[in-house]
């Protein structure tokens, strides 16, 4: 049990909090300053009032609205419909128990307590509290009697109970269990109950529904008996006070019917809002790229000149990009594709389709690495193209020297960059593009909102909107691509080119890191390279900083005549380009790295890759450093050394992981799990930055839930605009509007 005061409503408190009341406050306000204006008062405004803690922490946890409120489910219950005798109460067992007040007294030593003895007529019990006021001193005097709610313990003093609610016993015990919301420690539960109870009685909960249109969840408790529909006013009162009879673990589980209720209701609102953004951008127009008729075939003299033919998936998405490309509705489509399937190709197969048809391309990277690995191969692949027609590639990024970025912005400017390709930088106000018409985001999950809002308004003095087309490596379950990605078209790279080696992955425990940097060393004689990949503290860069430098100076050590080098966030781009480039040209055998060569990063002559603490990463993230190996001919391996607790242990989680990535190489089978484990708010990053999660629905639980919101979103959208409109502003607010980005 918590404290006296916060954790229910049975104790006795100094003061009583007055109920809530923000509409009405906010009601009078805005008649008050309406008569003031009449009166043509020249006087100055009635000072402010002050706002209590306890409306602050409402506030901050988003708790504005009342039907907020009225969604702020319990986290758990109490059961006080029942007094329990204290000779039936078991050791352990949070009980109810009525009794009177046999002694009481304030013991100074070992230090300032209230010891209070209480007889039920079944057995004594002692009521220790370490923290009291008189009043509640008071309260429990000798005689009188109390209503006791908290954990008997049974020790060698007999029965007892540490900082158990109280209040004075009488009136009618309550029919419904006693809600335990998610609180503060400024938001006392008796505040938080009367708010909420207030709010249910004021909230619109009208059915939102259109007429007939019922979750299958209603059917299917419906052919069970169990219990019968809950429309969402039903589902929430009884949510807020489930009666005494109902199994607990149906509403710890989330399986009864009225979380079933709110969970279609979540997914519903969630559906709606994808599909509303995809029917806006419907309306929006974008260039049509076809090929020019004076153009020669670009697409292929690019294809002639690649050392490899395309695979099958690859043919396949490029054939549906250049669908989208060539239609007036803006593309917004997302290539995923395993860590080497090829989708590099693909994007200078789209830039070519873009530059056939007269107009620029902007390819943009989360790092500079990765967008400077981008600008090498794609210069190597096109200027021999695009340089007889007097095109070029060009580079922007923020480190570059203020002679090469203006030089580079007039290039831009002017239209003769057919491909700008960079980082955040070529976002920037400044880069003014002649007619962009296609935008590349790669690793599009590490840009927010605002970043590929940017990008789009490059073209708004035209009235049109640019084509985008999102990369990722971390492939999206089946279950996510339904939910929050239900607004993209989703192309899949689903095999991977010829040639490339699998790769062994080994769990190995941190003792054992002598013997890996004897592999390492027998891998270098061998001509091989290897990486050896730090954690990332974020919490403290210092000591990520400094745990990798003093893995680069161990290694120096135990590697004699083996050129070490090290690579991190915090280094010159100038530094960490040329470490890059020792690297790539097989002249550095060992590269200790933070997570910067996660993405992007291709040597082909690497085939060891070593993650120390790899209990920290999330699994996509472990999966993406793998991929860095493999890339060649040899044989390649990826060790995992992890470290255990005190305890000689291993968190649940971290096993869970690292299990995973020893089964499999699939990356659809590892972002299932990484979804499993992580749940879609950490799994999706930055890319819904300011939406709401999912607070209810499971995407792995609630599939057929899921499904019937999707098949119905789009005929709500259709044939209820209002309903529709009011479900999502029920449910989301203002927030909706994050998820058109």
């Amino acid at each position: 049990m918590g404290s006296v005061a916060k954790e229910s409503e049975l104790s006795v408190s100094k003061k009583p909090v007055a109920e809530p009341k923000p509409a009405a406050k906010a009601d009078s306000a805005k008649r008050g300053a309406g008569r003031a204006k009449k009166a043509g008062a020249d006087t100055e405004a009635a000072p402010k009032k002050t706002i209590s803690p306890a409306q602050q922490a409402l506030i901050k946890l988003g708790l504005t609205r009342d039907i907020d409120l009225a969604l702020h489910l319990p986290l758990r219950y109490e059961d006080e419909t029942r007094i329990t005798p204290l000779k039936n109460a078991r050791d352990g067992d949070t009980v109810q128990i009525e009794a009177r007040v046999m002694h009481s007294e304030v013991q100074l030593r070992p230090r300032r307590m209230l010891k209070v003895t209480v007889d039920d007529g079944t057995g004594t019990c002692l009521l220790t509290f370490f923290s009291f006021y008189p009043s509640q001193q008071k309260t429990m005097a000798v005689g009188a009697c109390l209503r006791i709610r908290g954990e008997v313990k049974g020790g060698f003093w007999g029965r007892q109970m540490m900082h158990p609610a109280f209040r004075v016993a009488g009136g009618e015990l309550p029919t419904a269990l006693t809600p335990v919301y998610p609180a503060t420690a400024t938001l006392p539960q008796a505040y938080l109950r009367r708010a909420i109870a207030t709010a249910l009685l004021r909230a619109d909960l009208a059915e939102t529904l259109p007429h007939g249109e019922q979750p299958p969840v209603a059917q299917f408790y419906g052919q069970n008996g169990l219990q019968p529909f809950y429309d969402l006013r039903n589902a929430l009162t009884f949510l807020h006070h489930p009666t005494a009879d109902v199994a607990l673990v149906t509403l710890e589980d989330h399986s009864h019917p009225a979380w079933q209720r709110l969970k279609a209701e979540e997914l519903l609102a969630q559906q709606l809002s994808q599909y509303e953004a995809k029917r806006e951008r419907a309306r929006l127009r974008a260039p049509v790229l076809k090929p020019l008729a004076d153009m020669p075939d670009l697409t292929q003299q690019f294809l002639a000149q690649l050392p490899f033919g395309l695979t099958g998936a690859q043919q396949r998405v490029v054939a549906e990009i250049r669908n989208d490309m060539e239609r007036r509705i803006p593309m917004h489509r997302l290539l995923q594709g395993d860590v080497g399937s090829g989708k590099t190709v693909v994007a200078a197969l789209s830039a070519m389709a873009c530059i056939e048809a007269g107009w620029q391309c902007a390819l943009m990277a989360p790092t500079e690495i990765l967008a400077e690995q981008h600008f090498g191969k794609l210069v190597g692949w096109l200027e021999p193209i695009l340089g007889p027609l007097g095109k070029k590639v060009a580079w922007l990024a923020g480190a570059q020297k203020k002679k090469e970025r203006g030089e580079m912005l007039a290039l831009v400017a002017s239209g003769e960059a057919a491909l700008v390709v960079g980082t955040h930088a070529v976002i920037q106000d400044q880069v003014q593009f002649k007619n962009l018409a296609l935008a590349v985001i790669d690793e599009q999950h590490r840009f927010g909102v605002a970043q590929r809002l940017a990008l789009r308004q490059k073209l708004a003095a035209t009235g049109l909107e640019p084509h985008m087309l999102m990369m990722s490596a971390t492939p999206i379950p089946r279950t996510l691509a339904m939910s929050y990605y239900a607004d993209l078209d989703v192309s899949t790279i689903d095999e991977l080119p010829p040639g490339r080696t699998p790769i062994v992955t080994k769990l190995i425990g941190d003792s054992r890191k002598d013997e890996v940097i004897e592999r390492i060393a027998a891998q270098v004689t061998s001509g091989r390279q290897v990486y050896w990949v730090c954690p990332l503290i974020e919490e403290s860069e210092a000591l990520d900083l400094s745990n990798a430098t003093a893995t680069h100076e161990h290694l120096s050590e135990m590697l004699p005549g083996v050129m070490v080098g090290l690579l991190h966030s915090r280094m010159p781009t100038a530094e960490k380009k040329a470490v890059m480039e020792l690297f790539s040209a097989g002249i550095m055998g060992v590269l200790v790295s933070t997570t910067v060569i996660e993405v992007g990063v291709d040597v082909p002559n690497a085939s060891l890759m070593v993650i120390e603490h790899s209990e920290r990463f999330g699994l996509s993230q472990l999966h993406q450093l793998r991929g860095r190996v493999g890339r060649g001919a040899a044989a390649s391996a990826c060790v995992l050394l992890y470290s255990v607790n005190d305890n000689g242990r291993l968190s649940d989680t971290g096993k869970e992981r690292l299990r995973a990535m020893a089964e499999t190489n699939d990356g659809f089978e590892i972002a299932r799990r990484d979804l499993e484990i992580r749940g879609p708010g950490e799994f999706l990053g930055a890319r819904q930055s300011g939406a709401a999660m999912l607070r209810f629905a499971d995407l792995e639980q609630d599939v057929l839930l899921l499904d019937w919101a999707r098949e119905l979103a789009p005929r709500m959208l259709e044939q209820n605009p209002m309903l529709a409109a009011r479900h999502v502003s029920r449910w989301l607010g203002g927030k909706a509007e994050y998820l058109k980005a």
